[in-house]
């Protein structure tokens, strides 16, 4: 895998991000503008956290490996909320994340986990965020366009798929992967 596409901005000696206020937020951008976004943050020197992973991708006459977007439609900043409007004026944003209105702030140790990860030689990928007891669908495989209720999550998912109206289920294993949220 690759490193991120990560531009940082030493804080002032006056003080630490958290005594200036500085929060993290997600930025929902245009389709294919994570870059866009990430390039003009830097530009009003604001700091941006865009991860991405290699991908090879297919022309009609040549492969060639790009960075994707780890969360397509996505780009971190990190910015006082009282001065959201340069990030907002940003060409390609179309949104801060709110909840009830209001931007949503990000934990720092989640963007921490991701920048820790992006740092190692480590494979990954993204996955859905599916937990026990989700309506599920697989994708594929041999139970592919089935719906069921998550029961278990690692390696391997039970599936539980049931006939609520006699009250009656069964069980399957299915690969973790091969199932998204329904």
């Amino acid at each position: 895998m690759n490193r991120d596409s990560l531009d940082t901005h030493p804080m002032s000696e006056a003080g630490s991000a958290a005594d200036l206020g500085l929060r993290w937020f997600a930025l929902w951008t245009r389709s294919r503008h994570e870059q866009v976004v990430r390039e003009q943050l830097d530009h009003k020197h604001i700091e941006a956290f865009l991860p991405t992973i290699t991908r090879w991708s297919r022309w009609k006459d040549r492969k060639k490996k790009i960075e994707w977007p780890l969360f397509p439609g996505y780009c971190f900043a990190r910015f006082n909320v009282r001065e959201r409007l340069p990030v907002l004026k940003c060409a390609g944003v179309v949104n801060i994340i709110s909840f009830e209105g209001e931007p949503a702030p990000i934990p720092d140790h989640e963007i921490d986990s991701i920048r820790q990860l992006i740092d190692t030689d480590l494979a990954y990928d993204p996955c859905p965020m599916i937990h026990e007891g989700m309506l599920v669908e697989v994708m594929h495989g041999p139970l592919k366009g089935v719906i069921g209720r998550l029961l278990r999550k690692n390696e391997r998912a039970r599936l539980v798929l049931s006939v609520d109206l006699i009250g009656q289920a069964v069980s399957v294993e299915v690969d973790a992967a091969d199932v998204r949220a329904y």
